[in-house]
């Protein structure tokens, strides 16, 4: 079967959950004796990442305006005429704002499976004409793809309730058990080593709630006894993510930017505890890779978040500081040094088998 994917800023090694999901999935389906490709945007093609192939994944590059109002869909048209001269028998396209395109896809011949991930249309850092054009991509896509995924009962409900689509497949995000690391370099050097931290993992942008975070860090007290330590940084720095960087610093908040491999799993690896204040998340890859360290977790009660494996206590109402500052000190106090979750529904082998029966159920 030879499919190609669109949709993702790109593999391997850029930030995002689509981009962590396809990273994953893809080698996966390659090594089951699949044609893939992936076709990415050209602004996320780095000198550590280019490359003509990874782990049996073809990478085709395709120019991008580097503007977030129009990088996405800009792309998505130019990806789907490169994706038709492949002549694939699936188009997978990822994410809503992308699926905007599937009407042109189907109009070129081409079979496409549509997964959502989520109503980004919620996202604080949209516009009101680019919120429209989310929701334009969601009720086209889910209406005109051949088969629509989804990654979390949530987003199955909705596209049921809006739009009548009662056929979606269930197909969750996954994680890897990681090996943990010995090492302490890295987080030696960030000065973490010398008492307990509370980490955190993401993109700044105000969906993501990290200064509702630092404002809850702040009331606690808990600075003396906790460092916090967020990961991640702005795709497009905006007035939002200055403003989250200068409160983070007033803070005495730790911000090592982006990173991944030995240093990310050097501080996930020596965590007490982790923190996701999100608003908006489809299924949160960041805290499947939490639980699957075994660290104690600590997240907003939206829909996303509610995984069956979590109890009561692991959630806060999200939005609400006060709430989240007493939630801190309570789950610090009890001083957990590990836990165990079941993450059996989200194994990437598992994944890749039932993505590949719902392009199967397509060409039958």
């Amino acid at each position: 079967m030879k499919i190609v994917v669109i949709g993702t800023r790109g593999i391997p090694g850029i930030l995002g959950g689509v981009e962590t999901h396809c990273e994953e999935l893809y080698p996966r389906i390659a090594a089951m004796g699949h044609d893939v490709t992936v076709i990415r945007r050209t602004p996320y093609v780095t000198p550590d990442n280019r490359i003509d192939s990874f782990k049996g994944v073809r990478l085709i590059d395709v120019a991008a305006p580097r503007k977030k109002s129009i990088e996405a869909i800009v792309h998505t048209f130019r990806a789907i005429l490169k994706a038709r001269s492949q002549k694939p028998d699936i188009l997978h396209v990822h994410a809503i704002g992308p699926s905007i395109m599937i009407p042109m896809a189907r109009m070129l011949g081409l079979k496409v499976v549509m997964t959502n991930h989520g109503p980004d249309y919620d996202r604080n850092k949209w516009g009101r004409l680019a919120k429209m054009v989310l929701r334009t991509g969601e009720r086209l896509g889910t209406r005109f793809a051949n088969r629509v995924i989804v990654i979390s009962q949530v987003i199955g409900n909705i596209l049921e309730t809006k739009y009548g689509r009662s056929d979606s497949a269930l197909i969750y995000n996954g994680v890897n058990k990681p090996v943990k690391s010995q090492n302490r370099s890295y987080i030696e050097q960030w000065r973490l080593a010398d008492k307990p931290y509370i980490v955190a993992i993401g993109r700044f942008v105000e969906e993501k709630g990290f200064h509702d975070l630092i404002e809850a860090y702040r009331l606690s007290g808990l600075a003396t006894q906790y460092h916090l330590a967020i990961a991640g940084d702005s795709d497009h720095p905006d007035r939002y993510s200055e403003s989250l960087k200068a409160m983070a610093r007033e803070a005495g908040v730790v911000l090592t930017g982006f990173i991944k491999g030995e240093p990310l799993n050097q501080l996930m690896s020596n965590a007490a505890l982790f923190v996701i204040p999100s608003y908006h998340e489809g299924l949160p890859i960041a805290l499947l890779e939490a639980m699957s360290y075994d660290i104690d977790v600590l997240a907003s009660d939206i829909p996303a978040n509610l995984l069956g494996c979590l109890d009561d206590t692991d959630f806060y109402p999200a939005g609400d500081v006060d709430s989240l500052a007493q939630a801190l000190k309570h789950k610090l106090s009890e001083h957990h040094t590990s836990r165990q979750y079941d993450l059996t529904p989200y194994n990437w082998d598992t994944i890749a088998r039932q993505t590949v029966s719902v392009y199967e159920s397509i060409l039958k």
